[in-house]
């Protein structure tokens, strides 16, 4: 089946809908690339993964440094989207039933965008229990001096936490008037959904800001990145998840190199046989095709065939995503 790639404007995302999805791909790009056009830069990518059987969902972010934010705002775009995935489905005559449980549902991204991943994983193991999660979150900004922010902190996830549980529980019944069938939603954030970390780059202030003085300037004011790259890594670590995670890394990144470093020599997460490292850069994930070929926007060789960029880098993403659901069922 020769199946083309189209996207369609889905609440603040873009959704290519498969008419026999066996699952969902949910697609965060890096800093700059998921804010334009990130349909276009990662297309190969994407297309690849779709003919594999999957419907993809390229979600959004803005740029800010308050990243705290933005992992709330896409989880609740992942609730915006579920049911017009079911009615989309339903109305063009697609299947639907792998929307039907969020087990189905997987997460991918790339450098910034799994710095999201990681939050919304890690939100995961937030107690039920509002005490509980806040004592949690206390001991999780224990290094912060602002005593402020970390008031602030709880009250937001607080508030999106009984948010997120809201609509968990409008999702389920609107798409039961969609098709007269029950949904199974594992937990409020992301429960037992696979995840693969492209080049994860989990970065200060600094990375963005340069000189370094400015970025100091700017984190003294208290301006700057939300969780810091501790705190983000206390929350990887203390939620005990990623689990099913797999991890990509690349051989000339330098970008993402102490992140890799740190999931595998500190975290030790995810296992052996769930880590692959390829030849590339950071940007090797980018890439169009153009008849039997393939142009790498910003890494080398600037073009190979589909058969060598495939062998080079989508093979082991495919394997990677296949092998980590089948340990998920």
């Amino acid at each position: 089946m020769n199946l083309k790639l189209r996207f369609k404007p889905v609440s603040h995302s873009w959704v290519a809908l498969h008419p026999k999805p066996k699952g969902v791909i949910q697609f965060i790009a890096g800093a700059f690339f998921g804010t334009f056009s990130p349909m276009f830069f990662y297309r190969y990518l994407l297309q690849s993964l779709f003919e594999q059987g999957y419907t993809i969902i390229i979600l959004p972010f803005n740029f800010t440094f308050n990243h705290y934010v933005e992992a709330g705002f896409l989880m609740r775009e992942q609730y915006e989207i579920l049911p017009e995935l079911v009615k989309m489905a339903s109305v063009a005559g697609y299947d639907y039933e792998a929307y039907l449980d969020d087990k189905n549902f997987s997460w991918i991204g790339h450098s910034l965008g799994c710095k999201y991943i990681s939050l919304l994983e890690g939100f995961t193991a937030l107690p039920l229990d509002v005490q509980d999660r806040e004592q949690f979150i206390r001991n999780l900004l224990s290094n912060t001096s602002d005593k402020s922010e970390i008031e602030s902190v709880i009250a937001d996830i607080n508030i999106l936490f009984d948010e997120l549980t809201r609509k968990r529980d409008e999702v389920k019944k609107l798409i039961y008037t969609y098709v007269h069938k029950n949904i199974n939603i594992n937990g409020v954030f992301i429960k037992g959904q696979v995840s693969i970390l492209l080049a994860p780059a989990v970065a200060d202030t600094g990375s963005a800001i340069r000189p370094q003085f400015l970025a100091d300037i700017i984190d003294n004011l208290g301006w700057g990145v939300k969780p810091t790259v501790e705190e983000t890594q206390h929350l990887i670590k203390d939620s005990g998840l990623f689990n099913i995670m797999g991890l990509i890394c690349f051989k000339s990144d330098n970008i993402a190199k102490s992140t890799c470093e740190w999931f595998t020599n500190t975290l030790q997460k995810p296992p052996q046989y769930f880590r692959k490292t390829v030849a590339g850069g950071h940007l090797r994930p980018l890439g169009i095709q153009l008849a039997k070929y393939v142009v790498n926007l910003f890494d080398k060789p600037l073009i190979e065939s589909v058969q060598e960029r495939n062998k080079a880098f989508e093979h082991s993403v495919i394997q990677l995503l296949e092998e980590l659901k089948e340990k998920s069922r």
